[in-house]
């Protein structure tokens, strides 16, 4: 039983589909959906009929928003596809994803070559170890170029990359592949569905050969096993070599590249070929490690560790997306929600595709499913068996950056308005409400403009609500320029009881990011627990700098003496003395205020170039690079998160719609006075 159980994780491949915004991939996602069966008709991004782009945002905008999962199958593989998006303001949903993933397939544009976001994406897969393999995408363009690709994804992405693949014909003419690994080529005739393998044409073979050699000494140079062989026969057999890429790409330590047209459905059969053969099964990867150190391999039959990774509301009701790492669920389990610390009850299980759904009557370890009846699930919560329970490091969330007041525009409709932000926030951690003490307002934040031109339209939308929305408004970051040595606070109140006594000495200095804290009290003067509340009370006056209540960042603090009262001192009375002392240090320090900045890539035609720039210059934009490409302008600038606003827009116009632009974080950097 045991063996088969295995048997069946060893067919099982999670990934996901990562690039930048219009490199192809929810194309990619719909021609593999298409060649394995699960549709038989291919969905357009351009038409609106696609598979994974199901929610009517996506279709009106033509841009994936939303982490979208389906299951199909292929060579009696199952395949749980996450198509991810690209735009950088909904990276989390890619952080989410990539956090249940054991391999991606990264997407490129063979005339763009990387791009922001695909080197953003990229980080992040290397942050959770994700392997991958690259498929160059839009090879029928006019000035796409293999070479050129690869060369930007290495000297960006810094991978050793494994180019696996030889086009037949170039942009219009681009026809097929010459697999370099089984020596043979693969053609696509028009209007043909699969692809026909052929002997290699003439005019190609000695180029094959030469790329052969090339791939087989790459491999050589990175895997111990290839090396030998290689130095033995001179070269790698096909199986030696296909095994090597296998390793390669598991460990990271290189990248198989392949090429195609998603578009011409030309390239999808072997990428799917590449991922049963190199990306790993979850029995490939190691076993889950839960926060205290205890690990769940993957065996059905180990007790349940799944993570929640999305939660959806649909009109049928509440659907969580589950990944299972070990054991398995049925239908009417009861499973422990670690956050929540409460059982909660599996009422359905759904194989997913997309906004489509077929019941199963169990999931088991390496699955990815929807799961209906969990009420207290979200994001980043554990599930667990009741009697082995265990805590999943829960996906990251970056702060958000932007913010926009929203109100009902009736006072009827305020109680609504506060359950339909309940239920966007549940949805999506990235987007926060708060209510404004000073205004009263409710103010929705998230990762950028178009996150919160999103969010506002779902509520529109989805509860038939007019709200009013107030200008974008940047999150600002005080950090201190000139520190202050010796600042004294004494906290002493006494009211009757127990008093509380607190004395603290504080040194803070300029720190280049984040908050540092540090003790040097000799003597016990002050003891270790109420040097961890020191440290505590600290952190609470971060929260609002003495500039304009903005969040402090970029400080380090040392407590350098103290004293304490026999009776009166206590946790609570030193971490009060530490807010209150920090506070005051930051009000005779040298502050600076910090506003978001971010890296613009705006690619438009040559002859707009001077207005572009222009433009840039008065959003006080800093240009970094300027390059010709496939006979467009591509500039790149720094520019401050709060000069963008509007900038689609006044992008359009300057360039009479054939412009284009993305914007990717890069953090603070000081901003003018008087803002």
């Amino acid at each position: 039983m045991r063996t088969a159980l295995n048997r069946h994780l060893t067919t099982v491949r999670n990934l996901g589909i990562l690039a930048h915004v219009d490199a192809g991939k929810t194309t990619v996602t719909e021609r593999i959906l298409y060649a394995t069966g699960t549709t038989h008709r291919r969905g357009e991004v351009h038409d609106g009929t696609t598979v994974t782009d199901f929610d009517p945002q996506e279709r009106d905008r033509g841009i994936t928003i939303f982490a979208a999962a389906v299951s199909c199958a292929w060579d009696g593989h199952r395949i749980n596809l996450i198509d991810t998006p690209g735009h950088v303001d909904f990276a989390d949903e890619v952080e989410r994803s990539l956090r249940v993933l054991d391999g991606a397939v990264a997407v490129f544009d063979a005339v763009a070559g990387v791009e922001p976001q695909s080197e953003s994406v990229w980080r992040q897969a290397d942050r959770h170890g994700v392997p991958r393999i690259a498929f160059v995408n839009k090879l029928d363009r006019a000035g796409a170029d293999l070479d050129t690709a690869v060369a930007s994804i290495r000297d960006r992405l810094h991978p050793a990359p494994l180019v696996v693949q030889l086009p037949i014909g170039a942009e219009d003419g681009f026809t097929g592949v010459v697999d370099l690994v089984r020596l043979r080529a693969l053609i696509w005739a028009d209007g043909a569905e699969t692809a026909v393998a052929q002997p290699v044409p003439p005019d190609l073979r000695e180029e094959a050969r030469r790329r052969r050699r090339l791939l087989e000494e790459s491999v050589a140079e990175l895997h111990p096993q290839a090396l030998e062989e290689f130095c033995t026969a001179g070269a790698l057999s096909e199986r030696t070599l296909a095994a090597a890429l296998r390793d390669l790409t598991r460990t990271g330590d290189g990248v198989v590249v392949l090429c195609g047209s998603a578009y011409r459905n030309r390239g999808i059969e072997p990428l799917l070929d590449a991922v049963v053969a190199y990306l790993p099964s979850p029995l490939d990867v190691p076993p889950v490690r839960g926060t205290g150190g205890e690990e769940r391999p993957a065996d059905p039959r180990a007790p349940l560790a799944a993570l929640a990774f999305k939660v959806s509301a649909t009109p049928t009701g509440r659907l969580t997306y589950v990944r299972l790492y070990s054991g398995t669920i049925e239908k009417g389990d009861t499973v422990w929600e670690a956050g929540a610390r409460r059982t909660e009850r599996i009422g359905r299980i759904l194989r997913v595709r997309a906004d489509r759904h077929a019941p199963v009557d169990r999931a088991v370890a390496g699955d990815i499913v929807a799961v209906v009846g969990l009420k207290s699930a979200h994001a980043g919560s554990t599930l667990c068996a009741p009697d082995a329970p265990l805590v999943l490091e829960p996906p990251s969330t970056a702060e958000p950056v932007v913010s926009v007041a929203v109100e009902a525009r009736t006072s009827a409709d305020t109680d609504r308005l506060a359950t339909a932000l309940a239920r966007l926030t549940e949805e999506d951690p990235s987007l926060v409400v708060r209510t404004d003490p000073e205004t009263g307002q409710t103010v929705l934040s998230g990762m950028g403009e178009l996150h919160l031109e999103v969010a506002v339209e779902k509520i529109r939308r989805g509860h038939g609500l007019d709200v009013q929305v107030g200008r974008p408004r940047v999150t600002y970051r005080e950090t201190v320029v000139r520190g202050v040595t010796g600042h004294v606070h004494r906290h002493v109140k006494q009211d009757g009881g127990a008093g509380q006594f607190a004395h603290v000495v504080l040194d803070v200095e300029p720190l280049e990011a984040g908050f540092e804290f540090r003790s040097t009290v000799v003597g016990g003067r002050v003891p270790q627990e109420y040097v961890r509340a020191v440290e505590a009370g600290c952190r609470d006056a971060l929260a609002e700098g003495p500039l304009g209540g903005h969040p402090v960042t970029g400080v380090r603090v040392t407590l350098t003496d103290g004293a304490t009262h026999v009776k009166d001192s206590s946790e609570m009375a030193f971490r009060t003395a530490g807010r209150a002392g920090l506070h005051g240090a930051l009000r005779v320090s040298g502050m600076a205020l910090l506003e978001p900045v971010v890296e613009v890539t705006v690619t438009v035609p040559e002859d707009a170039v001077g207005g572009v720039l222009g433009d840039l210059a008065a959003r006080r934009g800093r240009v970094t690079g300027s390059v010709t490409r496939a006979g467009a302008a591509v500039v790149t600038a720094t520019v401050p998160l709060a000069e963008l606003f509007g900038y689609a827009t006044r992008l359009r116009s300057r360039t009479q719609g054939r412009g284009t632009f993305t914007a990717r974080p890069t953090g603070y950097a000081p901003a003018p006075a008087g803002r």
